[in-house]
């Protein structure tokens, strides 16, 4: 048995140090945690496991709203939470104006028409209008420019 330059003798397997060095090194170019290669019978493996200390996932992360979010005055009544609210049809961030600095779709009092935009959705990049199922009153607007909104989330009380 010899052995050449840069490989090894081991449990009958020849392991090309060199090779597995240039592949550690690919995978720090990379950022890859795994590669494998082939070569007639036989096949290397290098792998790395990433630390939780830089994970990059947290780098791109959304902001998460704060969990104590005060509601408009109207919104802490008890009766302008109603079960008949207008309810979010999805999730994304609500908009009570067209563009920003423009006046709000609706106010408290204003009478709305079945079919007028009371507000606006936007998720995934597409603005969706969130329009009055019938004609009435705003009673309340339980929610606030420019703020997070779950799907069935309660968004105004018409009566």
């Amino acid at each position: 048995m010899s052995e050449t330059k840069g490989e090894s003798r081991s449990s009958g397997m020849n392991i090309d140090s060199k090779l597995v060095r240039e592949l550690a090194e690919l995978l720090n170019e990379t950022g890859l945690t795994e590669i494998e290669v082939e070569d007639g019978g036989r096949k290397i493996k290098v792998a790395r496991q990433l630390t939780a200390a830089a994970p990059v996932h947290q780098v791109a992360a959304a902001p998460v709203p704060a969990p104590a979010m005060p509601l408009p005055a109207a919104a802490t009544e008890p009766s302008a939470i109603d079960p008949g609210a207008l309810k979010s049809p999805m999730v994304g961030t609500c908009y009570l104006s067209a563009e920003p600095g423009s006046p709000a779709f609706i106010t408290v009092g204003q009478q709305v028409k079945a079919g007028d935009t009371l507000l606006i959705i936007e998720a995934m990049k597409v603005m969706n209008p969130i329009t009055a199922t019938a004609a009435g009153t705003i009673k309340a607007i339980l929610v606030e420019n420019a703020q997070p909104v779950e799907f069935d989330q309660p968004l105004v009380v018409i009566s």
